[in-house]
């Protein structure tokens, strides 16, 4: 997720709670891995997530929209370190 989130980064997040779309949440991409993704929009199909870093990583451009029962959690701030802001994207 950089350059919005980094390695060591704190989050606190909602557990259960529904994305907002441009927000960030925690998801499970079909492989099984969990990751931080930025929130585009709801489909029939579920969320679309896309990464802030379109050079790196996996988002709903590889495998689809993520089911509503893989979007674990909702980012609502970063708590460590307390210096950068979660951001929009860069446009």
């Amino acid at each position: 997720m950089q350059p919005t989130l980094y390695d060591g980064d704190r989050l606190l997040v909602l557990h259960g709670a529904a994305p907002r779309t441009g927000g960030l949440a925690v998801v499970r991409l079909p492989d099984g891995v969990v990751a931080v993704k930025r929130v585009t929009r709801r489909e029939a199909e579920g969320w679309w997530v896309e990464r802030d870093n379109p050079r790196e990583g996996v988002d709903s451009w590889l495998v689809g929209a993520i089911p509503e029962d893989d979007v674990l959690a909702r980012v609502l701030v970063r708590v460590w370190p307390v210096s950068r802001r979660l951001s929009p994207p860069p446009h």
